[in-house]
């Protein structure tokens, strides 16, 4: 029987549609082209789609695609990405990956929402991954991992104490009184990293001139994170890779992508570390004679009879504690505790093509090498993505971190209260331990007795925070050619930090002063962001692609700061009731910030890329709150050896690029306004007048960066080079600066000068050797930065450290803004530079027997000069190591205080193994719950060459990111490598078992 004609046409149709949604099942197995291992984890999708599958622990995978589908998709970190064709009629598709050596198809962030191919790239990106940052041998924190890993960062320890303490500095000084700090993104969420200081100058009375906030030794807000939750890191060091981030990213920006599960088997891993922690190196003390010992009551010349009854008191003493055998190493006692680290993690990961999750617990406890000092960390993650459909997709990621941290009291000190400064006027022959009845003695040498404080005192801060963020993710339309989706992000950052400093009263110097302190903090702090955005990428042809990228962002944040100072407290009680006095001082801060903005990216045969992109800032930080700056970016690369003209065999990859971009750092908070200080008269409250002025026409600093350079990869890609210049100008430099006395006030906000940074950056990777039995990678990082004031409409001023007489940071047109100035010869001079002439890294991966692997990194920092007074403050004291060597007829102890500033002034070169780690995956076989066994051992920070006088050439008092607020007195933009007796730094060996199941 025959149809009729519109009858065939409509089965026609038909077929037609049910042809187009027909299904085919291709199943295979995804290995290592080299070493012929499976790879799990592999992504395989259909192109121009949102459907894709991936492999699972044995590198298989099956994904259903539709009969009009002609090519699958294939890409795995640290591999070539592959567009392989199904043959017809195929059901199995095995394919073999190639090694990226030269990672040039790794994908990096480019701005707020879109990314790129690096064999693309137009900036210097740094990545650093899970791997490489905690698989080596784990760092005391988050920031610490990053030491010796990032071309053009300077990351100085600001102290050894539990809990961290870091400076990061990428590309050179960006600010003098503003943020100096990069911003640190969590998985789209702005992780706050303010550090908040306990209130201790009320005890020591560090900075009575300064500003007390930058000497309380505070550990930094970005140590809560856990190093084993994270997958990559990015390092966006430059304003045109920053620029999206607009007046936030001045100082660079650092985004952090933690862990994400993936589909397959739900897998568990175990890791256990095991380590101790001990001083990395000790001074030393002086080793007193009868004679020098009498030299501490007076000269031997002087015919004072109380001179001559005091050395022969002096004499007496010593003889009778060598007699007793009671001279002691206070130094070693002090600082040479072994403390025990104990890291416990387990990880969970698993999940559906449509859900995947990722969950995470980790248990970190430390003892310090101080008595009584230990950092402890709790941290849960948990990580989850669900595909509602091909079109819309949601994600969340929480983190809770709870945290103690026992710091001591260490740093400067006014008072001869802190550990280190007490021990520096003290000899070792004087009597320092509790006698039977636990009764400490007096110290007749300084202000308190150390050892009596260390066991009495203190210092703790604690943390509650939760970290967390979401997305939504919607295709609009999805065609062979076009690509268009809408996005939501937002993140949420909260912490409760609570403070508790207590000196008893019975302690030597509290007896007579404040008769015991309790200090107490509270801090709450919530920082809210929220970024949405549209994409379309618009693929014509396969050699063009436009993507376009408009979006806002807003975000907020509120911090609250109580601290309550009780003195004559009642004996053997903390809380502040329990005392006599109370003083109460409070700092709150509110700032919201909103930004728009717009990219355009476009590549052209996949060997020209064009981006450019605009941001409009604005702040309540800034004098006119309403009103937007604007911050442009533009970049463009040409990848030579993708033209058609190309046909150099062994050279695989040849890249030019140029960027620029603008970027910006708000004032601190309240620099528009004329502060108001509490003040109480005769028992009535009430408020007086600041005398540091308020500009309400304040602006934010500015910066502008230019970025040029060129890459290359030979043998395919076994040898490959990085190599960038920079030139950066940072304009309306935020000073303070003096105004007429007439004025009513003593100093004033404005925008007051120019400065500039510029550098080089190198980066050579090579992979000598690879075969199935041995693997050789080595990278070489080799970096130097330049800066200099090219604008100050003030006269030169010192800032920074303790003034001209023992060296001073000085800020002077046409110099570098990193000189240190000092008084040599009743001259001042420039005595130093605390910029280093060049940093060098070298990291080595060798993997040998198939299951034997070594890894190590060396840091190489040449120049750089530390003020180090902790070396001025043994000699005024008498106890240096060398008090008793001579120096042109003259003992050095006594020589160098007289010499000039230039004198302790030094050189903070170092060659460091950073890390070092021996790994060993055990072979199993028919086991069917375990899946994995790794055994290690590692060494951080165990070895160091230097010749610089002091725990370690890498510190600094002042470098922290304290919170910043206009009546601040101090700065933390240039005070790094001020060296005033910290708690010393620490090497840490541990022994590592991991499992997976």
């Amino acid at each position: 029987m025959l149809l009729p004609k519109s009858s065939m046409l409509v089965l026609l149709c038909l077929c037609s549609t049910l042809a187009l949604f027909a299904q085919q099942n291709i199943s295979g197995r995804i290995k290592d082209a080299t070493h012929g291992n499976a790879i799990p984890g592999a992504t395989v999708r259909v192109p121009n789609s949102n459907k894709g599958t991936i492999t699972d622990m044995d590198g298989k995978y099956t994904i259903s695609v539709p009969a009009a589908v002609s090519k699958l998709i294939v890409s795995y970190t640290g591999y070539k990405t592959q567009t392989v064709s199904i043959p017809p009629g195929a059901t199995t598709l095995n394919i073999s990956l190639e090694e990226d050596f030269a990672r040039l198809d790794e994908i990096v962030v480019t701005g707020l929402a879109t990314n790129i191919k690096r064999s693309n790239l137009a900036n210097a990106v740094a990545t650093i991954s899970g791997k490489e940052l905690n698989g080596v041998a784990p760092a005391q924190t988050f920031d610490a991992a990053l030491s010796g890993k990032v071309p053009g960062a300077l990351i100085t320890a600001n102290s050894g104490a539990p809990g961290g303490g870091i400076s990061v500095k990428l590309r050179g000084i960006t600010s003098v009184f503003g943020n100096s700090q990069p911003l640190y993104v969590v998985d789209g969420v702005f992780f706050n990293n303010s550090s908040i200081p306990a209130g201790l100058n009320d005890v020591t009375g560090a900075a009575t001139s300064g500003n007390p906030n930058n000497q309380d030794n505070p550990s930094s807000r970005i140590a809560d994170l856990n190093p084993e939750d994270i997958e990559n890191i990015e390092v966006l060091k430059g304003a045109s890779a920053a620029a999206m981030y607009g007046a936030k990213a001045a100082a660079g920006v650092i985004v952090i992508t933690t862990k994400k599960g993936k589909a397959g088997k739900t897998r568990v891993t175990f890791n256990q570390e095991v380590g101790f922690a001990k001083v990395r190196h000790l001074v030393g003390v002086r080793q007193f004679t009868a004679e020098t010992a009498a030299d501490l009551g007076g000269s031997a010349s002087s015919t004072d009879p109380d001179v001559i009854a005091a050395r022969a008191a002096m004499k007496a003493q010593f003889e009778a504690a060598k007699a007793a055998g009671k001279i002691y190493d206070y130094e070693k006692e002090m600082f040479g505790q072994t403390g025990l680290i104990l890291n416990t993690g387990v990880a969970l990961s698993g999940g559906s093509e449509k859900t995947t999750f990722y969950m995470a617990g980790n248990r970190r406890q430390e003892n310090g090498i101080v008595k009584g000092t230990g950092y402890f960390n709790n941290s849960f993650r948990l990580n989850v993505d669900h595909k509602i459909n091909d079109r819309l997709s949601v994600g969340v990621t929480t983190n809770f971190i709870n945290s103690s941290s026992d710091r001591g009291v260490t740093n400067n000190d006014n008072n001869g209260v802190s550990l280190g400064v007490a021990l520096s006027t003290t000899p070792g022959f004087v009597e320092l331990h509790p006698n039977a009845l636990g009764e400490y003695p007096r110290n007749a040498f300084a202000a308190s007795n150390p050892i009596e404080t260390r066991d009495k005192m203190m210092n703790n801060e604690g943390v509650n925070r939760f970290v967390g963020g979401g997305n939504i993710e919607y295709r609009i339309q999805q065609s062979n050619h076009s690509s268009t989706k809408v996005a939501v992000r937002a993140g949420v950052d909260y912490f409760n930090l609570k403070t508790i400093a207590v000196f008893p009263r019975d302690l030597q110097f509290e007896e007579k002063a404040q008769q015991g302190h309790s200090i107490q903090g509270n801090t709450n702090n919530i920082n809210t962001n929220l970024l949405g955005f549209v994409a379309n990428t618009w693929t014509p042809s396969e050699k063009l692609s436009l993507t376009s990228t408009a979006g806002a962002t807003l975000e907020t944040g509120y911090l609250d700061n109580i601290v309550t100072v009780a003195t004559n407290l009642v004996s053997g009680q903390t809380n502040l009731d329990a005392s006599g006095n109370t003083s109460t001082r409070q700092f709150r801060q509110k700032y919201r910030d909103n930004g728009i903005f717009a990219q355009e990216d476009l590549s052209l045969m996949d060997a020209f890329t064009i981006s450019a992109g605009v941001r409009f800032d604005r702040s309540t930080n800034n004098g006119d709150y309403l009103k937007y700056y604007v911050f442009p970016k533009g970049a463009f690369s040409w990848n030579i050896s993708k033209m058609p003209f190309w046909h150099v065999d062994k050279v695989d990859n040849l890249k030019v690029r140029i960027a620029y971009g603008q970027s910006g750092n708000v004032p601190p908070y309240g620099s528009k306004f004329t502060g108001m200080i509490g003040s109480n008269i005769g028992g009535f409250p009430g408020v007086l007048v600041d005398n540091l002025l308020g500009n309400p026409n304040i602006k934010p600093e500015r910066q502008s960066e230019l970025e040029t350079g060129i890459d290359f990869s030979l043998f395919n890609g076994r040898v490959s080079l990085e190599a960038t210049y920079y030139n950066k100008r940072i304009y309306d430099v935020l000073l303070r600066h003096a105004t007429p006395s007439s004025t009513g006030y003593a100093t004033e906000w404005k925008n007051s000068g120019d400065l500039t940074n510029s550098g080089v950056e190198l980066g050579l990777t090579v992979i000598p050797v690879n075969t199935a039995k041995f693997k050789w990678t080595s990278n070489i990082n080799w970096w130097r930065n330049r800066s200099k004031m090219t604008k100050l409409i003030i006269p030169p001023y010192a800032i920074g450290a303790f003034g001209a007489s023992l060296g001073t940071f000085y800020l002077e047109e046409g110099q570098p803004v990193t000189q240190i100035k000092g008084i040599v010869n009743k001259q001042l001079v420039l005595i130093g530079n605390s910029e280093p002439k060049f940093q060098m890294s070298f990291y080595n991966d060798l993997t040998f027997l198939k299951n034997f692997s070594v890894r190590f990194l060396i840091h190489w920092k040449k120049g750089g000069d530390n003020i180090n007074l902790s070396q001025l403050l043994n000699d005024g004291g008498a106890t240096s190591p060398d008090y008793d060597d001579l120096i042109n007829g003259v003992k050095a102890g006594a020589y160098r205080p007289g010499a000039g500033a230039g004198v302790y002034v030094q050189d903070a070169s170092y060659v460091r193994i950073r890390e070092i780690g021996l790994y060993y995956n055990v072979p199993l076989k028919n086991t069917k719950t375990i899946k994995g066994i790794r055994l290690g051992v590692s060494a951080n920070n165990f070895f160091t060459w230097t010749k610089y006088v002091g725990y370690d050439p890498e510190v600094s008092n002042f470098g922290s990111n304290t919170i910043t607020t206009a009546q601040s007195r101090g700065s933390n933009g240039l005070s790094t490598g001020v060296d005033v007796m910290p708690f010393p730094s620490n090497k840490r060996a541990s022994f590592h078992l991991g499992i997976d199941f």
